[in-house]
């Protein structure tokens, strides 16, 4: 009887540590503070933000200002953003002509979007313009 017991605790003595840590392991990944699906795919969102390159994501930034206020506000911004971070210089003509073709969608007529061109990168922004045509 009394090596019965002796085999009974041993077996109780390796098996219980695997069943505890088992258990709680499954019990960490239900508790309602583990983050939930969306915050997940927000933080995926974000990730794949931040691989973008500078210029692409100053590109962006400075699209939706031109939609939401007029070229002359993107232009300004990309003039600042350039003098801030010279390493912006070589993309700056092709962001202006990406400005100057959004100018051209955003009034529907090159005319209309030229009157926002200014030096900013020489005079990408009106040949952004022209292209539209």
């Amino acid at each position: 009887m009394n090596q019965a017991l002796r085999h009974i605790g041993r077996s109780l003595a390796v098996a219980l540590p695997a069943v505890l840590v088992l258990s709680g392991t499954l019990a960490v990944t239900r508790v309602p503070w583990a983050s939930p699906p969306s915050e997940v795919q927000m933080l995926t969102a974000a990730a794949e933000q931040e691989q973008q390159a500078p210029q692409d994501l100053l590109r962006e930034r400075l699209l939706t200002t031109l939609r939401q206020e007029d070229p002359s506000a993107a232009l300004t911004g990309l003039q600042r953003a350039v003098d801030e971070d010279p390493s912006l210089a070589p993309h700056c003509a092709e962001i202006a002509r990406s400005l100057g073709q959004a100018a051209v969608d955003k009034y529907g007529s090159a005319q209309r979007a030229q009157r926002f061109a200014r030096p900013v990168c020489d005079t990408s922004f009106a040949a952004g313009v022209a292209q539209s045509n």
